[in-house]
């Protein structure tokens, strides 16, 4: 029998002086187990609403939890079960690898003796092992983006929020990130995810929900997605046929 990790109740936030709502209303349910797909164009709204299940930013309006707590009652035991691997690198580049995972490890509460086995075996899992002391600065993009991910998940999160964690990795780097993801989901973590990656997002994901203004148009399993829009073969024609065509990197 499945169990909700995630509930959202008409989420929304505007921010102070914007005359645009960056999540409007937003109502989505995650059960335990699945891997969720967070897609939409730039702009649509994903990060604000990562950020606020995060606890980065608060809500304007309406309310969610996560594996049944929530920030108000119980702000300690919801930060302990969630992993966070963000966009952008959260590493200290002139300490090694080591050092930048003994400490976020350490932040989480592991210590000691497990906390360096932890290390030594998740850096070996994503082939760092032999890089372990090198400053992350001499690191390639991939190494750094290997790094940035086990950092947000030493402590084996319930729930894990990934903003785009292939971007800008060459095929292998890229092969090792999704092949470690998935042995952590087969160990029972649950996985949101965001990613401009489309044919990436069809293969990987249980689950999608496609953003656009703020708001969650369409969710479902790809298959479902692809099937209920006429021309669509893939989640790519989809996203499309949804968001429109216009450019959106200005």
């Amino acid at each position: 029998m499945s169990t909700t990790a995630i509930h959202i109740e008409n989420l929304s936030k505007q921010y102070r002086g914007a005359d645009f709502v960056a999540v409007q209303n937003l109502s989505l349910t995650i059960q335990s187990g699945e891997i969720f797909g967070l897609l939409g164009p730039n702009g649509a709204g994903k990060t604000t609403l990562l950020s606020m299940l995060c606890g980065i930013i608060r809500p304007t309006s309406g309310k969610f939890s996560i594996n049944g707590y929530t920030y108000e009652q119980s702000p300690v035991q919801l930060k302990q079960s969630l992993g966070v691997v963000p966009q952008d690198f959260a590493l200290y580049p002139s300490l090694t690898a080591r050092e930048n995972l003994l400490y976020f490890g350490s932040m989480y509460g592991l210590k000691g003796r497990k906390l360096e086995q932890e290390v030594i075996a998740s850096l070996d899992a994503l082939g760092l092992a032999t890089f372990m002391d090198k400053r992350v600065e001499t690191f390639s993009g991939g190494m750094k983006r290997r790094v940035n991910l086990l950092a947000g998940v030493l402590h084996r999160p319930k729930v894990l929020f990934l903003d785009e964690p292939t971007v800008g990795v060459d095929v292998h780097s890229k092969n090792a990130i999704m092949e470690y993801l998935k042995a952590l989901h087969f160990q029972g973590t649950t996985i949101v995810y965001t990613s401009h990656h489309l044919s990436e997002a069809q293969a990987f994901c249980t689950r999608v929900g496609i953003m656009e203004s703020g708001r969650l148009w369409k969710e479902g399993t790809p298959e479902q997605l692809i099937a209920e829009e006429e021309k669509a073969q893939t989640l790519e024609d989809v996203f499309i046929e949804i968001t429109g065509k216009g450019l959106r990197d200005v």
